[in-house]
């Protein structure tokens, strides 16, 4: 699968391993390695179904249209596909397996409140 970045902040942060370290400490920087690897190795989104720990699944509510990947609790590595149009399945929902290139959006803990001054 191909893998971009939204922008050239993130981009910068995932291009080395002393990047990832400075932005998200080493065992978070090692579990993003890892998942940037299963994600490049990947035909598309459906292979990440087969890998059961990645916990792949779609997010609905503001993040409909967001792919979420489990990193180390509570941090998960946030993914929106790369096509335009969508690939849609007769019933609507995403079709995982025409999903062959996606962009990394964030790391993001979302279950957790926003921090309000």
């Amino acid at each position: 699968m191909l893998v971009h970045f939204r922008n050239t902040k993130i981009e910068k942060e995932f291009s080395s391993e002393k990047e990832l370290v400075r932005a998200y400490g080493a065992e978070q920087a090692k579990m993003i390695m890892l998942r940037l690897s299963i994600l490049r190795s990947a035909r598309s989104l459906a292979d990440l179904l087969l890998t059961p720990p990645l916990r792949a699944h779609e997010l609905t509510g503001g993040r409909r249209g967001q792919i979420s990947i489990t990193l180390r609790q509570p941090y998960r590595l946030i993914l929106i596909p790369a096509h335009d149009p969508l690939p849609l399945k007769p019933d609507g929902g995403l079709d995982w397996q025409k999903v062959t290139e996606v962009f990394v959006t964030e790391v993001v803990d979302y279950h957790s409140p926003p921090n309000r001054p």
